[in-house]
């Protein structure tokens, strides 16, 4: 495979939004940054960079772990995505709609939780303890996954 990525036909659909969103950002369109973005977009998934790269090879691009790893900390920074730190590698999702983590502390699965399924929990968790979601208003719930329950 050459080194320059190139996804396959199904995914340039998403290249149009990702490159309006990076623009209004402030970001450069590299492929690299189109490749992740649309990635993240297309899957909602929460994706380690390891993750992220196998998905990107078996697509047809390949792209460099470090590429992947420093795009992602460029959209992280500019808010585009977020880190979920776990108890194995750090994933990344794309940022949209407010949501919550679930993190599995056996497998490090990351599943995103609509914020409004917490509104009552999260505002009693606050009465009892002070403690607020931070600025991404973002908690996260740790447990075991379906798949990881004996």
């Amino acid at each position: 495979m050459s080194g320059k990525p190139q996804l396959a036909h199904h995914d340039q659909a998403t290249q149009p939004d990702a490159r309006a969103l990076l623009r209004r950002h402030g970001l450069r369109c590299t492929p690299g940054r189109l490749h992740v973005l649309s990635l993240l977009s297309a899957t909602e998934l929460h994706l380690s960079i390891a993750e992220a790269c196998d998905r990107l090879t078996r697509l047809g691009g390949y792209v460099h772990p470090t590429t992947v790893y420093r795009t992602l900390e460029v959209l992280t920074a500019t808010g585009l995505t977020h880190a979920v730190h776990g108890p194995r590698a750090t994933r990344y999702g794309i940022t949209g709609a407010p949501h919550h983590h679930t993190v599995c502390q056996r497998c490090g699965h990351v599943a995103a939780l609509a914020s409004t399924h917490l509104t009552e929990a999260v505002d009693r968790i606050e009465e009892l303890t002070g403690l607020r979601p931070d600025a991404s208003g973002s908690l996260l719930v740790y447990g075991r996954c379906a798949g990881c329950d004996d």
